[in-house]
């Protein structure tokens, strides 16, 4: 935990266990004098114990441990195990102001203090063993059970009676010459945190969000109505009110947004914790702690996401032994991941575990009635997963205080459902899962592009914009090209897919959408990312930037993937927000060149005068190569940080496989001299009979159409032969010949001689 993270939660203890020990000095006194019910108990209760479990969790143990005994007392009064007395009360209070001294010297100094409690400890201890109630002490706090030892009221070390256990709490960190220091701390003259701070209910602040909201969207109208003026007064005032709003706007959002990383500093000690008690070996990774979210949302998700980790290390992550058998190192990892993309809050949990057994899932299905014989073996994959979140589920073979309940999973659905969100899960057998969560945007204001499509406004959120690009006519007609059938449009030499909003929701529009324009129209693209890829949306007008009040869509509506929300727009009407990766996946658009199988597979180049399209590409130092575009599953990616070794074949894991890389340079030995891979390596992906392996190129230049005829035939192994493309002598890659010397058993031969030979 880095020190600024410790010093954050540090604060946030000092704030909320100052205020809470004040309201138990008043509960207490309450209490003695008879005032107090049930509930008044288990308040003062609930403040010992968060003060307990929080101090824990950052490793305060000193105020931990002197909490806990504390604990144990007020539970036996709780449960009416034992009757409340007026000695209980006198100890309880001077409890507290230990608990106090221990936390203005924390501030002050950093440390815990030096002071011994251990008199006062054991007097607590003491009284948890004094005979039980024989009444409902719960119920009637005026009614005390007298005792006539008095509790001291000097916190100095008493001689321990041998007989008796006691608790001697020192924090070994603090130097002794400091314990006077502890106590000049009783009389700061600075401010104390818990002065400098007042705690506000998350429904003020949620009304307080509207409010600005509100005020956004008036001064949203303001700036547009006064733009057309020419008044310098009236502008000037406009201004004025635009400034102001950003500002309160800034400051109130800040009120209400925390990293998600005071929510997981929480977690290490819960993954410690039950990974000890389940004999196992975890190790946490926390990425994307600083991602910022609503303090609602946050809370939303705290215990949804304390259930997923549970949930992990007793279901996912096996046991050092059975990691072992696996080849696998005996630590597992469980990897917590946040990130901002498309407007929305991911959130994934992993861990490289065995993975669910789809199996499994359908035959307990199958007996608690979820799912019936013919439903379980119609089911996809992706569908057995899924019923992980069905009410009553459980894999589990007997019942621990862990799992096995069926309780949980359909609660966190339910709670991430709530707020607008979702949950997904994905699972290899051997390799491990990982749930992923979106949360879209909620009550938040957000810069966004404000585009027109068939006379209808949408609002991009900003996240996801990349660039704008603007056509003209001629340009426009030269600029989009067809492959596959598929509108593409070349960027910087980069293949860019294309998507036109008109189309994909079926708007009218005055402007020529047709795949190639015509006539003197102006093509509008936004450049947009999704899932880490690019695609072009084609919309009618791009009009400007504005901040928006992001207004979340009804369940009616919750279906359509393509909406993140909704705004008010200035002049009262109401604009769509969209949502990027959703509009991606419904216009297919990233399949284009990333996702598409393209038809057919040709085993070799025809020689004949016939045009062809091929993707050109470079290996090595100087050689340019070419193959059919139709022997070409993808095009991808991948940065050199995923790629890994399995025996001496470099891998990368890919759409849920193990991708075999084959570099084509070491095929041919006149290739020249290879240069270090690049970063991103270009890979060619071919696919076979439902295998694949990466053809690893230097560079993917372009896609052409040739009336390709063979100038020349192969004189060396993986060439078929050269021809003249683009007026340039270009080899024609044997593809499968490469394949066949990278793995001779890709194609079958293997198999098949061994069939022959039983």
């Amino acid at each position: 935990m880095n020190d600024q993270l410790q010093q954050q939660l540090i604060k946030d203890l000092l704030i909320e266990s100052l205020e809470g020990l004040d309201t138990f000095d008043r509960e207490m006194l309450a209490l003695e004098k008879g005032e107090g019910n049930a509930e008044t108990l288990n308040n003062v209760f609930r403040i010992i114990h968060t003060l307990k479990g929080s101090s824990g969790c950052i490793g305060l143990n000193k105020i931990e441990s002197v909490a806990h005994v504390g604990e144990s007392l007020l539970s036996l009064i709780r449960d009416g195990k034992l009757a409340f007395s007026p000695a209980m009360t006198s100890a309880l209070f001077l409890y507290s102001d230990a608990l106090k001294e221990m936390l203005h010297c924390l501030e002050q100094t950093g440390q815990q203090g030096a002071v011994d409690y251990s008199a006062l400890l054991q007097k607590l201890q003491e009284l948890q063993v004094v005979k039980p109630a024989e009444s409902k002490p719960a119920a009637a706090f005026g009614l005390f059970e007298e005792e006539p030892a008095p509790v001291p009221q000097s916190t100095s070390p008493a001689v321990p009676d041998p007989a008796r256990t006691s608790i001697t709490v020192v924090d070994t960190v603090a130097a002794p010459e400091k314990v006077a220091t502890d106590k000049d701390a009783t009389a700061r003259q600075a401010t104390s945190v818990s002065d400098s701070a007042i705690r506000v209910d998350v429904v003020q602040l949620d009304k307080l969000m509207n409010l600005v909201g509100e005020l956004v969207l008036a001064r949203n109208q303001i700036v547009q109505f006064t733009s057309q003026s020419q008044e310098p007064t009236l502008l000037n005032a406009a201004q004025r009110i635009n400034t102001i709003t950003t500002e309160l706007q800034e400051s109130v959002m800040k009120t209400r947004m925390q990293p998600i990383g005071n929510v997981w500093a929480k977690f290490p000690r819960v993954v410690h914790d039950m990974a000890q008690d389940l004999g196992k070996q975890v190790q946490l990774v926390m990425e994307g702690k600083q991602t910022e979210l609503d303090r609602t949302i946050i809370e939303a998700i705290k215990d949804p996401l304390m259930h997923l980790i549970r949930n992990a290390i007793d279901h996912g992550i096996e046991t050092a032994v059975e990691r072992r058998a696996a080849g696998k190192p005996e630590e597992g990892i469980l990897t917590l991941r946040a990130f901002h993309e498309g407007g929305q809050v991911n959130i994934e949990i992993l861990d490289d575990g065995h993975g669910i057994n789809v199996a499994k899932v359908k035959e307990k299905a199958i007996q608690r009635s979820l799912a019936t014989p013919d439903q379980a073996a119609r089911m996809s994959d992706r569908e057995a997963f899924n019923l992980i979140f069905l009410p009553g589920f459980s894999t589990a073979e007997k019942v621990t205080n862990v799992s096995g309940r069926g309780v949980g999973m359909d609660v966190v659905k339910t709670n991430i459902e709530k707020i607008g969100g979702s949950v997904d899960v994905l699972s290899e057998a051997g390799k491990g899962t990982t749930l992923k969560i979106k949360i879209p945007l909620t009550l938040a204001i957000i810069p966004a592009l404000i585009v027109t499509s068939g006379a209808e406004r949408f609002a991009i959120p900003q996240v996801s914009l990349l660039e704008l690009v603007r056509m003209e006519a001629e340009q426009a007609r030269k600029g989009i090209e067809m492959l596959y059938g598929a509108p593409i449009y070349r960027l910087r030499g980069q293949l860019l897919p294309l998507a036109y909003l008109n189309r994909e929701f079926k708007l009218e529009s005055s402007a020529d959408t047709a795949n190639t324009p015509a006539g003197d129209s102006v093509v509008n693209i936004v450049v947009l990312q999704a899932d880490g890829r690019q695609f072009g949306l084609v919309v009618d007008e791009i009009n400007d930037t504005e901040e928006i009040v992001v207004k979340p869509l009804g369940k009616q509506l919750k279906g359509i993937t393509c909406f993140a929300g909704a705004t008010i727009m200035g002049d009262g009407r109401v604009a769509l927000i969209l949502d990027v990766m959703g509009l991606a996946q419904h216009a297919n658009v990233i399949a284009e060149v990333h996702d598409r199988s393209l038809a057919g597979k040709t085993k070799a180049v025809e020689r004949a005068d016939e045009r062809q399209t091929l993707l050109l590409f470079n290996v090595g130092q100087n050689a340019r190569m070419a193959i059919p575009l139709s022997m070409v599953a993808r095009l991808e990616e991948f940065p050199r940080t995923q790629i890994e070794r399995s025996g001496n074949q470099e891998v990368v894991q890919y759409r849920g496989q193990i991708l075999p890389l084959i570099p084509i340079a070491s095929y041919l030995p006149n290739a020249g001299a290879a240069p270090a891979l690049s970063d991103p390596v270009q890979v060619v992906v071919y696919s076979e009979a439902g295998r694949s392996v990466g053809l690893v190129v230097g560079k993917i230049n372009d896609i052409v159409q040739e009336a390709l005829t063979v100038k020349r035939d192969a004189s060396r192994d993986g060439i078929l032969g050269s021809a003249v493309v683009q007026n340039k002598v270009t080899d024609l890659l044997d593809v499968i010949g490469i394949i066949r010397a990278a793995d001779p058993t890709f194609y079958g031969e293997a198999n098949k001689a061994t069939k022959a030979n039983p």
